[in-house]
């Protein structure tokens, strides 16, 4: 995976923690004069700058989404006065934070949303291993995508982690991400959590997703978590269409390994393809 590619996850995934260039540089495995250059080269931006903005278009989003407190607005945008977040968000979108809550929609505000990683084929997919799987319980934090912005599931990930491991009921130290509800216009639901026990104990803030027995074709990502982009795309662009099998209407998922590092991007994940039996 390329270092702009590297960068962009973990900004996504951390824009709201007090990141700086060496983090971005460190993660993305250059120099901070090398990331500099090609994180310029591929969006336009410098990578501060980039972050700034994201995080004030998030903060825009929260806004407009009816945000009571402007304070938390700004301590979750990474400032840490009104006063500094009041004129950050000014000089961005040429309005007080105020006045976009007020008028309630984000007409022809200068937004950056989430750049859109790599999806070309990769050449060496490995054969998936088939599995009957058992009925799961999954709880966590759920958003509603469509293909042009679902480039943001790392930061709805970045919100839900702080919460990892205090769900009532927990399973494990393995994280699913699961796609679902989908329709004919691309639309799909996205949850990311983790196994429950049961439903009964969560608090009405998490949203549930219960997955029936199934037969899934399971696929390992290798390499950095930016690039699962590609290895989605050759499942269902190459892999599908090539092996004969039919998909089944069921939630598909990922399953990201104890080891899997949410700060690196690195470790194990399996990617769960619901198929006809």
């Amino acid at each position: 995976m390329n270092a702009v590619g590297k960068a962009l996850w973990f900004i996504e995934s951390h824009f709201a923690d007090d990141i700086t260039l060496e983090d971005v540089a460190d993660v993305a495995g250059v120099s901070r004069f090398h990331i500099t250059r090609a994180f310029g080269i591929a969006t336009g931006r410098s990578v501060m700058a980039y972050v700034r903005v994201r995080r004030l278009t998030q903060a825009a989003h929260a806004l407009v989404n009816g945000a009571p407190d402007i304070l938390a607005v700004a301590l979750d945008a990474g400032y840490g006065s009104h006063e500094a977040f009041t004129r950050a968000f000014h000089d961005q979108f040429g309005h007080p934070p105020e006045a976009i809550r007020a008028r309630g929609n984000l007409d022809n505000l200068e937004l950056v949303e989430a750049i859109t990683m790599d999806q070309t084929l990769l050449k060496d997919l490995e054969p998936p291993r088939f599995v009957n799987s058992k009925p799961l319980l999954i709880a966590g934090l759920n958003e509603r995508y469509d293909c042009e912005n679902s480039a943001a599931i790392p930061s709805q990930w970045q919100r839900f982690l702080p919460d990892f491991g205090k769900l009532p009921g927990q399973l494990g130290n393995v994280a699913y991400g699961v796609r679902y509800n989908g329709d004919d216009e691309g639309n799909f639901d996205y949850l990311c959590g983790v196994e429950v026990a049961d439903f009964s104990r969560l608090p009405e803030k998490w949203n549930r997703v219960r997955i029936p027995e199934q037969r899934y074709a399971v696929f390992k990502h290798r390499g950095h978590i930016s690039d699962i982009r590609r290895t989605h795309h050759t499942i269902w662009s190459t892999w599908l269409p090539e092996s004969g099998h039919e998909v089944a209407d069921a939630p598909n998922f990922e399953r990201y390994g104890e080891d899997f590092d949410s700060r690196t991007g690195m470790g194990s994940v399996e990617i769960w393809v619901a198929i006809k039996n």
